[in-house]
Formats: structure tokens, C-alpha cells, sequence
């Protein structure tokens, strides 16, 4: 009786058959699988929402299985994940981190203050109210924050997508709507602080104590104040 040798020395010989040895593919399904098998996101966050993305490369999800290895550069990163609520201040940052992402690069929106504003979006000044107003966006991860596994399932669903891509459709296959965001209902006002509070009419006129006394250095309500001081045990 013989037995078959699970790993032999010898090299693999040739067989007959054709479909042991040709592989038949096209080359849209390997650059495809190429990408979808090696998204390097970039190490971006912002406020609560990067914790739970941080909890996603932990042990107990590993998110490097899916070949995802964060960057710490823009120029070696081809997904951006926009965890944490974005202001106006810092979206000028936002978009030039995007510009400096080579091509193909994708966007993930996580969190409900990345694409509505989220509690921000009703009274602050300064969230923006939706990241896709900036940039075009992917994938939405909707939550307050996310949880790991919304986020493994958003990385699923990029995958697909980028599976369904054609070289030559790339220059027509770009966002080219918006999704429906709170827009700014912002109403002015005047400043509380107005930097006149220096010329107020309490200032500009001297204080009683030394109004009494205008030669006097200190006021007069000084020595009062140490006269009347408690000596506790």
C-alpha cells in the first residue's frame, strides 16, 4: 500500500490537465485584487471616533488580516478614514492630507460628526456638517461612535466596490453627488467681547479709596482689609 506524501521534495511535475496550469484572468480583476488586498489607511483621527478605530487593530479583531497597515504619511496611504468630528479650522488640513494621497484613494466616513456634524450640528460654529462637503466619500459608517465591527464591515463593503472597478472607467466612475447634509443656519451676533472692555467708564475713572487720596500709592481700603484680618489656630 502506498501512501501519498503530502509535501514531496521533488519539484511539482506538469500534468495534462489545462486548468492546473494556465490561470485566465483579466487585467482589471488583478489590479482590483491587488488594491482590495492592500489598503494602507492613514493614521488620522480627531476625536472619539479614532478609539474605536484604534480598538479595530487590537487582537481581538486584528484588522490586519485584511492586509491593512496603517501609515503615518499621506504620500504611502490610499484610504483616509475620517474619524472625529472636522471643523472649519482644520478642514484646509483635511484636504490638503487628501490631495497628498496618491492615486487610487478612498474615503471612509466614520461617525455621525464626520458626515452630519453629528450633536455639533445643531449649534456649534465651527463643526462642518458632513466631510463629503470637502471631500468625496466611499463609504459612510453611520453611529456615535462606531463600533470595530462597523467599521470591518465598512472595510467589506470598500473591498467590493473597488472589485467592481475598470482602469478604464476610472476618470467617470468619481463621486458626482453629494449626500444630504445639515447645512449652516448660522445667525451672528455681536461679539461678547468686544476688546472695549479697557475704555468702560470703571476704568477710566479712578476708585473711590483713591479717589480720597490721588497722592497715595496704595488705596486706602489696604490697611483696612489688614487690620481686619483673622488669626486662626
Amino acid at each position: 500500500m502506498t501512501s501519498s506524501i503530502i509535501n514531496p521534495v521533488e519539484r511539482p511535475e506538469i500534468t495534462q490537465q489545462l486548468s492546473e496550469n494556465i490561470i485566465l484572468t483579466t487585467v482589471d480583476d488583478i489590479y482590483n485584487w491587488v488594491k482590495m488586498s492592500s489598503l494602507y489607511p492613514l493614521m488620522f483621527g480627531t476625536a472619539c471616533c479614532f478609539m474605536e478605530f484604534m480598538a479595530a487593530y487590537a487582537s481581538r479583531f486584528d484588522l490586519e488580516r485584511y492586509g491593512m497597515i496603517p501609515r503615518a504619511t499621506p504620500r504611502q496611504a490610499d484610504l483616509l478614514i475620517t474619524a472625529g468630528t472636522i471643523s472649519m479650522k482644520y478642514a484646509p488640513n483635511l484636504v490638503r492630507l487628501y490631495e497628498q494621497m496618491p492615486e487610487p484613494k478612498y474615503v471612509i466616513a466614520m461617525g455621525a460628526c464626520t458626515i452630519t456634524g453629528g450633536m455639533f450640528s445643531v449649534d456649534s460654529p465651527s463643526a462642518v456638517r458632513g466631510v463629503d462637503k470637502l471631500i468625496p466619500v466611499d463609504v459612510y459608517i453611520p453611529g456615535c461612535p462606531p463600533r470595530p465591527e462597523a467599521v470591518i464591515d465598512a472595510i467589506i463593503k470598500l473591498r467590493k466596490k473597488i472589485a467592481n472597478e475598470s482602469i478604464q472607467e476610472r476618470h467617470i466612475s468619481q463621486q458626482t453627488h453629494r449626500y444630504y447634509s445639515i447645512n449652516h443656519r448660522l445667525k451672528p451676533v455681536e461679539p461678547v467681547n468686544d476688546g472695549q472692555y479697557l475704555r468702560s467708564s470703571t476704568r477710566e475713572t479712578y476708585p473711590p479709596e483713591l479717589a480720597i487720596d490721588p497722592d497715595s500709592q496704595l488705596p486706602l481700603a489696604l490697611p483696612k482689609t489688614q487690620n481686619s484680618q483673622v488669626i486662626r489656630d
